[in-house]
């Protein structure tokens, strides 16, 4: 495993980060937990790679508040695309002449 942040999902919708951080601090060290509300899934940053891959080989597929998690490693935030930026023309070519 190259990095310290977890993907965790098939989160139950009442699970807070305070409980997930207490689940997985029983593995090491968490350095930060941001569930992403109302979606299921959230992130653990763990102190290292090596705890990060203790956490994930502990706790993937074992049941939390009544669902079986997911936990596989995080892949890098693809970046936003501005909004307009797929077609984006010069307004003055396409407005309609009246």
């Amino acid at each position: 495993m190259q990095g310290s942040k977890l993907y965790v999902g098939n989160l139950n919708y009442s699970v807070t980060n305070e409980q997930l951080k207490e689940l997985f601090a029983e593995q090491g060290t968490v350095n930060n937990v941001n569930i992403i509300e109302g979606k299921g899934f959230g992130f653990v940053e763990m102190s290292s790679p090596e705890e990060a891959e203790k956490a994930m080989e502990a706790l993937n597929n074992t049941e939390f508040v009544g669902r079986p998690l997911k936990i596989d490693e995080a892949r890098p935030q693809k970046p936003r695309r501005e909004f307009g930026d797929r077609n984006r023309r010069d307004f003055h070519d396409n407005k309609r002449n009246f």
